[in-house]
Order: C-alpha cells, then sequence, then structure tokens
C-alpha cells in the first residue's frame, strides 16, 4: 500500500519556510542560536507545579484556560477607556506559537493578505502559508523600525499585519510615535494587528516598550499574544495566552481547542504563581541580559566587514556582514567552527547578508561564540 503524500498546505509549507529543524548543539560547539534563556525557572514556579499535582490538579482544565488565571491576566492587560477586561478575554494557550497559530488560522484564509514588516520572526510567514494566506513582506528602514511610506503603500486591502514588539530577530523596540502612525496608516479599515509582545520586559536602557493595546487608534483591532517563556525563564512549560476584540479570541478559543485541547492543568497553576513573584527575580535576569548586550556591542563594535545596530531589547543582534555569501553559507561555516547562530534569510528577503545571534548564552558561551564569529569573518576578508 503506497502511502498518502502530505496534504497541499504541508507541501507549500516545505517548500517556502526557511526555518530550521533545530537539535542539541554538538559537544564542543557554543550555540547562540536558540531564543531560550538560560537561567533555571524560579524555584517558586517550580513548587507551585509540584504542588498542584499533589494537591490533584491532574485532569482537564477549561479549554480556554483556568479561570482564576485567565482573570489575573486579565486584571494585568492595559486600561482601556470604553473597555474593561475579564477572563472571557483571554485565552490561554499552548505558548506564543499556539496563540498565533490559533489566531492565524481562525481569521486568514485564501486569498486573504497579511502584512509582515520584515526582517520578522519567520513563524509568522509560515502560519499564514499554512492558513492558505499570501504573505506581503514590507522591508524596514535602515535603522530596523517600520519603514512607514512603504507600509502606507502595503496596508490597503491587508487582512492583517503581523510585528513582534520588541522585535525578533532585530532587537528593536517600536516607540510609542511608530505605533501611533500605524494606527493611522489603518484608519477606516478592517485590518486586524497581531501584536507579539513576548520580549516586553526585555527593553534595554534609553528604550521604553509600548503596548499596542495602549494606542487608541490600535486598541479595537489588536491581537495581543504573550507568553510567559522570556519574562520567566519557562520556554519548556508552554504557556500563552491571546486577548482581543471578542469576536477574534472566541474564534481563536474555537481553534486552540480543536487542535490543542486545554493546557496541562498544573502548569497553569504555575504560571499563576510567576505572576506574583516580585520583580527583583525578572530583573535580576534582565541585569543580566544587559550586560551580555554591552559584551555583544563592544565585542562587534568596529570590526571590519560587521555591523550592528545595537539592540533596544530582547536579546537578539541582527548582525550584518559585508562578504557577499549566503547567510545559509555562513550558518554552515560557523558552524564548522563550532559555534551555532541563525541565517537572516530565515528572517526574510532582507534579512540576507545577515545572522542572528542570541546573547541568552551565558557569558562564557557568548565570549567564546563571538570569538569564533569574528575570527570567521576576519578570515573571509583576508
Amino acid at each position: 500500500m503506497t502511502a498518502a503524500p502530505p496534504a497541499f498546505r504541508i507541501e507549500e509549507l516545505r517548500r517556502r519556510s526557511r526555518r530550521p529543524a533545530l537539535a542539541p548543539a554538538p559537544p564542543g560547539t557554543v550555540s547562540l542560536a536558540m531564543g531560550e534563556p538560560d537561567f533555571p525557572t524560579p524555584p517558586t514556579i517550580v513548587g507551585a507545579a509540584v504542588a498542584a499535582l499533589r494537591e490533584g490538579h491532574t485532569h482537564y482544565a477549561d479549554q480556554k484556560g483556568l479561570v482564576e488565571l485567565r482573570t489575573a491576566l486579565a486584571s494585568r492587560l492595559p486600561a482601556l477607556p470604553g473597555r474593561t477586561w475579564s477572563a472571557d478575554d483571554v485565552v490561554v494557550t499552548h505558548g506564543a506559537t499556539a496563540a498565533l497559530a490559533s489566531v492565524v488560522l481562525a481569521t486568514i484564509g485564501p486569498g486573504d493578505r497579511v502584512v509582515v514588516p520584515e526582517p520578522a520572526y519567520s513563524l509568522y510567514a509560515d502560519l499564514v502559508v499554512l492558513a492558505g494566506g499570501t504573505v506581503d513582506f514590507v522591508p524596514l528602514a535602515p535603522d530596523l523600525h517600520w519603514d512607514l511610506d512603504a507600509l502606507a503603500a502595503a496596508l490597503p486591502g491587508a487582512a492583517m499585519m503581523i510585528f513582534s514588539n520588541p522585535s525578533n530577530p532585530t532587537g528593536i523596540v517600536h516607540r510609542k510615535e511608530e505605533l501611533e502612525a500605524l494606527g493611522k496608516l489603518l484608519d477606516g479599515s478592517d485590518t486586524l494587528v497581531v501584536s507579539d509582545e513576548a520580549y516586553h520586559r526585555l527593553v534595554h536602557p534609553g528604550h521604553e516598550a509600548t503596548s499596542a493595546l495602549e494606542i487608541e487608534s490600535l486598541r479595537d483591532r489588536t491581537v495581543y499574544v504573550q507568553t510567559f517563556s522570556k519574562t520567566y525563564a519557562m520556554t519548556g512549560w508552554r504557556v500563552g495566552y491571546v486577548t482581543g476584540p471578542r469576536a477574534v479570541v472566541d474564534a481563536a478559543a474555537q481553534a486552540h481547542r480543536t487542535w490543542n485541547g486545554s493546557l496541562n492543568t498544573a502548569v497553569q497553576h504555575a504560571a499563576l504563581a510567576a505572576l506574583d513573584l516580585p520583580d527583583s527575580v525578572v530583573d535580576a535576569m534582565l541585569d543580566r541580559y544587559r550586560r551580555r548586550r554591552e559584551l555583544v556591542v563592544a565585542r562587534l563594535s568596529g570590526v571590519p566587514g560587521l555591523h550592528l545596530v545595537p539592540p533596544e531589547g530582547a536579546f537578539y543582534g541582527f548582525l550584518r556582514y559585508d562578504t557577499g555569501l549566503a547567510s545559509e553559507t555562513v550558518v554552515r561555516e560557523l558552524a564548522a567552527r563550532q559555534v551555532l547562530v541563525r541565517a537572516g534569510a530565515e528572517y526574510g528577503p532582507s534579512g540576507e547578508g545577515h545572522v542572528r545571534i542570541s546573547f541568552a548564552a551565558s557569558e562564557d558561551d557568548l565570549w567564546t561564540g563571538l570569538e569564533r564569529i569574528v575570527g570567521y569573518f576576519g578570515d573571509a576578508r583576508s
């Protein structure tokens, strides 16, 4: 019997996707490829999960998420004139990945056009392809902030725009005035805005994160996606959530329960404990990220042929190089030198000629990896 071929959408995804299948780094190799905090999950969170299991929280939860968790999340959303948040406005998901998937697959179909300012997190385009929509990549300005003129040309007729703020992979923090300008561009349209704010606490000195939910001209069209992964070093716990216009949230909830079902019950109790942690726990991790950012900027500044816009948020540096080699070639050659990074082409056409460096790794690994990167590009120019 011949196996059935993959569905058309999967074939399209395989053909178009640039996302690599990641595996653990080989012995002796330093990984600066993963967007994963190297810190352990805070003990209070782990203890809450253990306690929940021992107390018998081992059965299905509400498919939208524990009401007490959704209530706590709703209470932390920005207060809006004429809009109060409740548990019914929030869906708890299997990480931000499932939140994004639920929103895109619940609202985008064949013929729908989705604007993605790029370089951008590569999952966005893959989800649009899976939904049958069309990705309209819009290059960023040279400073890696939005090119508002290019967006003005691309947005009319778009069903959706997706972005992250702070940005993966560029490390840019989109300013309040940028968000307000976006709201003006969308005035009178039905375009949804999906704002992935996974790195909202990871903002470096001199910059300030503004949620799209805080912008009056965006608030009624914004779908807000969030995760516990980055802020609380909980990547493996897979807790995310989504909120926004009630019709979109309800559609996303329907999609999520169809292919994911309810999230692990004990893990949701752990997420509740995370929300009650003192700021000092998160701030200690942020201080380490900021020191690592300084290390990256100092080591790469002034290196001939390398150009880095200093990261404003998140824990990524998007490094431009002048060798003319394809970024996937550079990634392979760096791997041979025992340092892993991500190819800029993964993140959109404008990402070619770049590599993404994660400074979520330890200081020792980061220093070793940077030395290998600088040595590689030095040899490439000689």
